[in-house]
């Protein structure tokens, strides 16, 4: 009886996730053609507008990632996140201190080189699970 309440926690907090997603989905899409709109009524398209735009993209890479590897990689946070900061560096403009602006720019640098290494020990981890198998396949064959 524990283990089927605990079933249906799981059940209703995996619901509750993808509903979720589903929202950050939509409002991602109705955001984009907010974006698209005043682009066109303003006439003129800036850099921090491509960069708005490609930070809703990886929004909604992010979420198809989730529906079809059932995981969100956390790479794809990561550069959303070095998208956000460069685009909060442009947006500051040349009004921006250089105290900020060097601890905006070491921001990016670590996420970038976080997002190296762990690219580099998924891709470790995937080598020595596919070696793992082949062992085990062969061992199995024996």
């Amino acid at each position: 009886r524990r283990r089927l309440s605990a079933m249906k926690m799981y059940d209703l907090i995996n619901l509750a996730e993808k509903a979720i997603l589903i929202l950050i989905a939509f409002f991602t899409i109705i955001s984009v053609g907010i974006e698209m709109y005043t682009v066109i009524v303003n006439g003129k398209i800036a850099l921090t507008d491509l960069l708005l735009m490609f930070i809703y993209a990886e929004v909604l890479g992010m979420v198809a990632a989730f529906y079809k590897y059932n995981k969100i990689p956390i790479t794809i946070p990561i550069f959303i996140a070095i998208t956000a900061l460069c685009r909060l560096i442009i947006l500051q403009g040349k009004g921006i201190s250089t105290i900020d602006l060097i601890y905006e720019s070491a921001a990016v640098l670590l996420l970038a080189i976080a997002a190296i290494v762990i690219q580099k020990v998924m891709k470790e981890s995937d080598s020595d699970a596919k070696v793992k198998d082949k062992v085990i396949e062969e061992t199995q064959n024996k």
